[in-house]
């Protein structure tokens, strides 16, 4: 993505992650081709303004909502996940996880 900046290719990335699937903050960095800005992602989407963009499919890397559980946006969150067809359990999303890091695929047994 040439020439687009770091926040446009960063939501195009939020954007392409289908219904009913999630990613993890640092591999939406990852795709976006900002390796290790997490960070980058997680501030974006806290200032997004955006009702179209995808944001509910974006979670920590363990598959779990970021919001404390008291915030409505947690709720929402997992609602919005839910509607998609995606398993939603305390806060943690089961079945799928968000795409795994390099660490951890160069680190398994």
């Amino acid at each position: 993505m040439p020439g687009k900046s770091a926040a446009d290719r960063i939501f195009a990335a939020i954007r392409a992650v289908p219904r009913g699937q999630v990613a993890g903050y640092g591999e939406i960095a990852r795709r976006a081709g900002l390796p290790g800005r997490a960070r980058m992602v997680v501030r974006l989407l806290s200032e997004n303004d955006d009702p179209k963009l995808p944001w509910h499919r974006i979670l920590r890397s363990d598959g779990r909502i970021a919001f404390p559980e008291d915030d409505p946006r947690f709720a929402e969150q997992a609602q919005r996940l839910r509607a998609e067809g995606v398993r939603v359990e305390n806060g943690r999303v089961r079945g799928q996880r968000a795409a795994a890091t390099l660490d951890e695929v160069l680190w398994r047994p």
